[in-house]
């Protein structure tokens, strides 16, 4: 055993790997018989909150590598849940837009996401809920806002 280590059970990376699984599981639940992916789900939450964004505000924001935003977005595009337009001043920049196909599809999920939400604040209290959002975003490498 390595001796600079800390034990895997103190861990911060695996513990935060840990952590998103438990998040995850029920959004995973929600999700479960939708067809919409649990980075599809993200993206329509950020556009709903948001707007219209052009596509590397929208990756960074829901936490996407470019790449993966280009390759979803051409799907959910092909569903109907959203729009992707060229910006008429700098025809490179994508703008993405919820569709109200999308929109409805938030709509009609945001009752079972928002009691998710009451589950992890009633398990950990207000408090620390707020407070872990706060410590987490110590780790954020920029800002999303």
């Amino acid at each position: 055993m390595n001796s600079k280590l800390p034990s895997t059970s103190r861990s911060l990376p695996i513990a935060l790997i840990r952590a998103r699984e438990g998040a995850m599981a029920p959004i995973r639940d929600m999700l479960a018989d939708t067809g919409i992916t649990e980075q599809q789900w993200r993206i329509l939450r950020v556009l709903a909150e948001h707007g219209s964004l052009d596509s590397t505000t929208l990756a960074d924001r829901a936490s996407l590598l470019f790449p993966s935003l280009t390759r979803i977005a051409t799907k959910m595009r092909d569903k109907g849940l959203i729009t992707q337009t060229r910006d008429e001043v700098d025809r490179r920049r994508q703008l993405i837009a919820i569709t109200e196909m999308g929109q409805e599809f938030i709509d009609s999920h945001a009752d079972q996401a928002a009691q998710i939400v009451v589950g992890f604040r009633t398990r950990m209290g207000d408090e620390n809920y707020e407070k872990l959002l706060d410590l987490l975003a110590l780790l954020d490498p920029g800002p999303r806002d």
